[in-house]
């Protein structure tokens, strides 16, 4: 068995990310309440000024997505027509869905719908009304919303990286806009812009999961504060399980903690109120269906005093998805290959929704259904103490050390899954998507991300590294809106290509007979006029009046209709009240292709295409025998009966 050959690292994207991870992080460091000034700054003109075309993406992506699971495309692979997906359904759903919100789910699970309950951006607190409320921003928050963003970057991805032989990198995302350029500076400067965001996006995120992990440790057990060794310890594990490989580190624990989850999250509705909250499920789940329209469009434009809430929470999380995209985006792509775009989108889009509104209901209301019982101190946590918030919620149930000791090993492995996915992200987007490099590679990203993340931590440089992540989201969703034109426009070659094939395969086997020198010489000497003319005016005038013939001896009115100015000669079969059968042949100009020529070697070749009632059925017979063609009418005249019949048994 041949070893295959380890890639090495591209340079040009290697080193500049390097440069500039480290700068950034110095003046994050050198720095901290300047730099926080500076990029909170940006983060706030950037919403305040740009907040519409956030929500206006937000919308456009929303739709695409939707539309290619419904549409015609659906039934495109993600992958070569005979491949086949690499991972079950179930590895792949907790793959994808550790990577994408995982530890957010925990982080937010409680204190998000608490904080809408606390302190609504419209009615009174802590009433029925801001209870619903509450779980309806909260389920638009989390809702199909952000896996839109996700899905439709992993789409594109996976498109271009497994169906067109591109590279599993970013910068495959823009090759219908500038072509082969992507293997160029410009395709260098985008992974650049992928690796340095993926990073600092990561960076800052496990920050805070630490932060929450200590938390659990410290409310649990007692334990002293330990960021540091935690973030050391961590990311030393996140570290080998990337570079054990997807297969191994990755595919294990995403699977152990997607099973802990579910367990967990049935132990809430078990151990709370359970038909309550099953029926809260289902109604939050209908408001959110019913509002997701207006919901999506609403910038509060005729209450201003409203705009501070917008920026806060809806842009705000428009921004942090879009600018996790290309990390998650690109992982997802990463496990997606022979999975065809309607099963992608199901999988990618509806499963993972369904999951976080199960586990945003049964944390969330069982939440507001304590503080509203006059469990204050849980509304204390949420408001002093975020990452605190869900380990004061457990004291409340049955078994409380028992399922802090769950969230904390939950929080733990997905801190890991999220750490080990983006090295091997990082990886491949400084080795041209490659995940077969040297081991050192791997490992230096998992010690990179430890690295950035624990001097963010002491030097205070999060929350200006967050604020600088979220603006940098703009310049990418104008270039990812770009790039879905192109992916449809490739959709639509790919469409085509696929209608093309079933044309010739249904081509009549008279013609495939024929000697295969005579087949090539017709495709490359094209017909010009004169043969298309005295192709229409014999062959297929002599086919429609034998058929003419029979059938009006069978008892049918048939007629040869010629409209020698348009080149339309149409064979009509009456059937009464009846639609009428209609089989027509057009000549049609086309230009002649560079790699061929028409006969008089002009730049016109003629097509006779045929026409059915419904419009032009994109083939060509020009060049078919007379009994050829005779077959095909009656082909299409036993359809047409058929269809008859499905009408008339309806």
């Amino acid at each position: 068995m041949t070893k295959t050959k380890q890639v090495k690292y591209n340079p040009c994207v290697f080193y500049p990310s390097i440069f500039i991870i480290f700068s950034v992080t110095a003046f994050a460091l050198v720095s901290p309440e300047f730099s926080a000034a500076v990029f909170k700054d940006m983060q706030n003109f950037i919403t305040e000024k740009f907040g519409w075309f956030y929500v206006l993406a937000i919308a456009i992506i929303v739709l695409c997505v939707l539309g290619l699971g419904l549409s015609k495309f659906s039934h495109i692979k993600l992958g070569a027509d005979h491949s086949r997906p690499q991972y079950s359904n179930l590895s792949w759903f907790a793959m994808l869905f550790a990577a994408g919100m995982g530890i957010g789910l925990v982080f937010f699970g409680v204190s998000e719908p608490l904080m809408h309950y606390l302190n609504p951006p419209t009615g009174d607190p802590q009433s029925a009304q801001a209870a619903r409320q509450a779980m309806n921003i909260t389920f638009f928050h989390w809702g199909i919303s952000a896996w839109a963003v996700y899905a439709i970057v992993a789409m594109i991805l996976a498109f271009f990286a497994y169906r067109h032989n591109l590279p599993l990198t970013l910068r495959s995302a823009f090759y219908p806009l500038i072509g082969d350029k992507i293997y160029g500076k410009i395709g260098d400067m985008i992974d650049t812009f992928a690796t340095v965001a993926t990073l600092f996006g990561v960076a800052t995120s496990l920050g805070y999961g630490v932060v929450q992990v200590n938390a659990g440790l410290s409310y649990t057990f007692g334990l002293p504060t330990m960021h540091v060794l935690l973030l050391v310890v961590l990311c030393a594990l996140a570290t080998i399980s990337a570079a054990s490989g997807v297969d191994k580190g990755i595919k294990i624990l995403s699977n152990t903690n997607i099973a802990i989850a579910i367990v967990f999250v049935f132990f809430i509705l078990f151990l709370g109120d359970t038909t309550t909250l099953l029926k809260l499920l289902m109604q939050n789940s209908g408001e959110y269906v019913s509002t997701l329209i207006s919901n999506t469009f609403n910038l509060y434009a005729y209450n201003k005093a409203n705009d501070g809430w917008l920026g806060g929470w809806t842009l705000l999380y428009w921004a942090w998805w879009l600018s996790w995209s290309p990390f998650v985006g690109l992982f997802i792509a990463k496990i997606s290959k022979g999975r065809t775009i309607g099963e992608f989108v199901v999988g990618a889009l509806f499963v993972p929704t369904g999951f976080t509104f199960m586990w945003m209901t049964f944390f969330g209301n069982s939440a507001i259904s304590l503080v509203s019982g006059g469990f204050l101190e849980l509304a204390q946590a949420v408001n002093n103490d975020t990452a605190m918030a869900i380990f004061v919620f457990l004291s409340k149930f049955s078994f409380a050390k028992f399922l802090s000791i769950i969230a904390v090993l939950m929080v733990t492995i997905f801190f890991v899954t999220s750490a080990d996915s983006a090295a091997m992200i990082l990886n491949m987007l400084s080795s041209n998507g490659s995940d077969n490099t040297a081991l050192w590679q791997k490992i230096f990203w998992g010690v990179m991300i430890g690295v950035v993340s624990c001097a963010l931590m002491l030097g205070g440089g999060l929350a200006s590294l967050q604020a600088m992540t979220i603006a940098a989201a703009l310049p990418f969703t104008i270039a990812l809106l770009f790039a879905i034109f192109g992916l449809f426009r490739a959709l639509r070659v790919d469409m085509i290509k696929r209608e093309t094939r079933e044309v010739i395969s249904n081509m009549p086997l008279s013609e495939l007979s024929k000697p295969w020198q005579d087949r090539l010489r017709a495709i490359i000497a094209l017909p010009n006029k004169k043969h298309a003319d005295k192709f229409l005016n014999s062959v297929v005038a002599e086919a429609f009046e034998n058929l003419r013939l029979e059938f009006e001896q069978n008892g049918l009115r048939a007629s040869v209709l010629h409209d020698e100015s348009t080149k339309f000669m149409r064979l009509v079969v009456g059937l009464g009240e009846e639609l009428d059968f209609v089989y027509g042949v057009k000549l049609v100009r086309r230009n002649t292709p560079d790699y061929t020529q028409a006969l008089d070697n002009s730049d016109i070749y003629y097509r006779a295409e045929v026409f059915l009632n419904e419009g032009g059925q994109d083939y060509d017979i020009l060049g078919w025998s007379e009994a050829t063609i005779i077959n095909d009418v009656i082909e299409q005249y036993r359809r047409h009966m058929q269809f008859l019949q499905t009408l008339r048994n309806g």
